[in-house]
């Protein structure tokens, strides 16, 4: 597939799901998948297939995190990824926003490597990679956002985002549903395969 049918596609997908096609981040975005199917033939980024990717691949890669974008804090100082594992949904919204910092949390070596290339390539300042378990994260300060996908927000999950979140900070949950008394929800959007996103701050 060549480079423009794969910016056209991504571009198609971006219009299909009514979001913004901001040219640098569409490039960003291509540079990232490309980046992606290169490391995915050598170690298990992603069960998705991006050496020929579907649309519903796109989706959830690409379309899925920046549906998130407009809902995030402009003025996050400090945010954090758990569970990063290929980068998504972290790096195509880091593409979209580069304020403050962000750190990508993920537990195995060999996908820290790829996180960390692809933050070299894309060019993503104040972006660092932390190479350990949820339960085994030290944050020097609570942070503005935490971002997670498919990670259920059990008491334990709670009790960990009780010492890195800040209180009023938000919680950006990808098709993981939310019922916790200690958040309140401010934002939901459906996302491309149905499931959604939920956008909560957390109380005091």
């Amino acid at each position: 597939m060549s480079d423009s049918t794969v910016r056209d596609r991504i571009s198609e997908r971006l219009e299909a799901a009514s979001v913004y096609r901001d040219p640098l981040v569409l490039a960003g975005l291509e540079g990232y998948l490309g980046l992606l199917a290169r490391w995915n033939a050598k170690i298990n980024l992603t069960a998705l297939p991006v050496q020929q990717p579907t649309d519903a691949a796109l989706d959830k890669l690409l379309i899925e995190p920046l549906v998130a974008a407009p809902f995030f804090p402009a003025s996050a100082e400090a945010w954090i990824d758990l569970g990063s594992g290929g980068g998504s949904p972290a790096l195509p919204l880091r593409l979209a926003c580069r304020r403050g910092s962000l750190v990508l949390v993920e537990s195995r070596e060999r996908k820290c490597a790829f996180l960390r290339e692809a933050i070299r390539a894309l060019g993503l300042e104040q972006t660092t990679v932390t190479n350990a378990r949820f339960d085994a994260l030290q944050a020097r300060l609570p942070v503005d956002v935490v971002t997670v996908r498919a990670v259920r927000i059990d008491s334990d999950m709670e009790a960990l985002l009780s010492r890195i979140l800040r209180v009023g900070g938000l919680l950006f949950c990808f098709g993981t549903p939310l019922e916790s008394a200690s958040y309140s929800v401010s934002h939901e959007a459906d996302l491309p395969d149905g499931s959604q996103l939920t956008v909560a701050a957390r109380l005091g």
